[in-house]
């Protein structure tokens, strides 16, 4: 969430960027928030009037006392300011948590770069790179492929665990597992650490990390316990450092994170249906930093390098595109997607999100740095986010890009190594 201390000093900014997303009615918010704001600080200098009248009290009494004088009206006065002190705290409770809750809504500064645009439809190309391959047979969908080889099972999934579900077997586990390893030992060289999270999360933590909306939307709630399974392994490394300061020789920290995700979206029609590309569970390996703020730019640019790197060494066509106002979404101020081609639908598929958040989930999950030149001074960190490869979708795009008239699959050379030399699936 976005600083309240920001928010004070530039509200104009703030009702600009919700303009700029297309949400003017949430400029009222703004209004609200900084009149709640006002009430709390002044209701905090008044608690703090009535804390010292409650001390200096004590000593009028005493004094009234040894100087036998009437204190009946001083005795009283004392008996009522715990009261007005309790009932001044409460008023100031009551506001913090309203202060929270719309802070949570707001969304972060977009940055100035950012497309305006009214959905994905009006997302920015940057660029293209890798040409197209021509087919001269028939492509077959990548699920009835996988399932004809025994790749794949998607109706007996169904029936164990619903739609949306598959059991991976053979080469096809093979192949998830050369993705995840070549985009780790990739990332490794470039002095990212490996995590593997836990794949749960409570719900504060995970109220640091996203969008509220997204709780209904997207994720997994465990019944009977306060636990969300995590829908991308960037949610439990932010969390990591919940409540910490970082010494500013310890930025930037690059995380590389291995897990499954779970997500509840699921498509509803066509290749999504019976396929690979947008299913309840995956494996990915993300990219997460966390950096001061000067750095932020920079290394989002980096991340995006590294993503390119992946798809460029597979051999995938791709396109980069910048995400608009409309569809980038609360959490991040400016997102990159990687789209691959998909040479059966002969269109282009996101594979890759890439996101720097600045500080908006610091903000939230309370994480900073100390300034060097001052012990006392802190500030928040950024955090950015990418995925460096998203297991099945990339297996789909590889069993389009590669297919042979026969049904084989040739396999990526970079991915050959870690195949233990197989040329085909």
């Amino acid at each position: 969430m976005l600083d309240i201390k920001f928010i004070r000093e530039n509200p104009e900014i703030v009702r600009a960027d919700l303009r700029k997303r297309g949400r003017t009615a949430d400029t009222r918010l703004v209004d609200e928030l900084l009149e709640k704001d006002r009430q709390v600080r002044s209701l905090k200098v008044e608690t703090d009037e009535l804390r010292r009248r409650r001390n200096s009290i004590a000593r009028e009494i005493n004094e009234a006392r040894k100087a036998g004088e009437d204190c009946r009206t001083l005795l009283l006065e004392a008996s009522q300011l715990p009261g007005k002190i309790k009932e001044k705290e409460s008023a100031v409770e009551t506001l913090s948590q309203d202060i929270r809750s719309i802070l949570m809504l707001l969304p972060n500064i977009l940055h100035e770069s950012v497309p305006v645009g009214k959905d994905d439809s009006e997302n920015v190309e940057v660029r293209r790179v890798g040409t197209p391959r021509s087919f001269d047979f028939p492509l077959k969908n990548h699920g009835e492929l996988a399932s004809e080889k025994g790749w794949a099972d998607f109706e007996r999934a169904a029936r164990a665990a619903g739609a949306g579900f598959y059991y991976l077997k053979g080469n096809l586990v093979l192949l998830d597992l050369a993705l995840q390893r070549f985009a780790i030992d990739l990332l490794t060289r470039k002095g990212f650490i490996p995590v593997i999270p836990p794949y749960m999360m409570n719900r504060s933590s995970y109220e640091g990390v996203t969008d509220l909306a997204d709780f209904e939307n997207v994720m997994y709630k465990i019944e009977d316990d306060d636990a969300y399974l995590i829908a991308t392994s960037e949610h439990p490394l932010c969390a990591m450092y919940q409540d910490e300061i970082f010494e500013e020789r310890d930025l930037p920290l690059r995380l590389c994170g291995v897990s499954p995700c779970f997500r509840r979206e699921i498509g509803s029609h066509g290749l999504d249906t019976k396929g690979l590309f947008r299913v309840h569970q995956f494996h990915k390996v993300e990219q997460f930093v966390f950096c001061r703020p000067e750095d932020s730019w920079e290394i989002h640019e980096e991340l995006l390098d590294h993503a390119e790197e992946v798809y460029r060494l597979l051999g995938l066509p791709y396109r980069v595109v910048s995400i608009c106002t409309g569809d980038i979404g609360t959490v991040a101020a400016k997102k990159y997607d990687i789209e691959v081609w998909m040479p059966r639908e002969q269109v282009y598929r996101e594979v890759v999100s890439c996101s720097n958040c600045t500080s908006y989930q610091a903000v939230r999950l309370r994480i900073r740095v100390r300034d060097p030149r001052d012990f006392e001074s802190k500030r928040y960190v950024h955090t950015l986010n990418s995925t460096a490869v998203a297991t099945s979708r990339t297996i789909r795009a590889i069993l389009e890009n590669y297919q042979e008239h026969d049904g084989r699959v040739a396999v990526p050379d970079v991915l050959k190594p870690y195949m233990n030399g197989m040329a085909y699936l």
